[in-house]
């Protein structure tokens, strides 16, 4: 009787350890999909609803997509963006001012600005 205990345990464990490997897998195989997705949005023109250009993709910081137009930075959250063949849409309607200040923060944690003495002291 013992013996057929011991026998069904170590069939339960590696069920177990199959089953979490497996959902290992599925989560992974999530992720790399949603990088994927995610790096599909970059370098691409973005219009909005009207058809006018609001500039190109250069990033996704967390759930917003970082738009260069002109010389500012725009802060759109992802679900605001629709694909459209080889260009984005902006869905509904945008605060310009506040995306605006989305765009200002990321580019103030993500750039590192060199002035021309330091470049200098640097090496540069």
């Amino acid at each position: 009787m013992l013996a057929g205990i011991l026998s069904i345990i170590p069939f339960n464990t590696i069920g177990g350890i199959f089953i979490f490997s497996k959902n290992r897998r599925k989560k992974n195989e999530e992720l790399e999909a949603e990088e994927a997705y995610r790096s599909n949005l970059l370098c691409r023109f973005v219009i909005d609803g009207a058809g006018r250009k609001v500039g190109e993709s250069v990033a996704i910081d967390n759930d917003l997509l970082i738009i260069k137009s002109g010389i500012k930075y725009l802060g759109i959250p992802l679900k605001h963006i629709e694909e459209e063949e080889k260009i984005l849409l902006v869905k509904g309607l945008v605060e310009r001012d506040k995306a605006e200040l989305l765009g200002e923060k990321w580019r103030q944690q993500s750039f590192c600005e060199i002035k021309y003495d330091d470049g200098e002291k640097n090496g540069f």
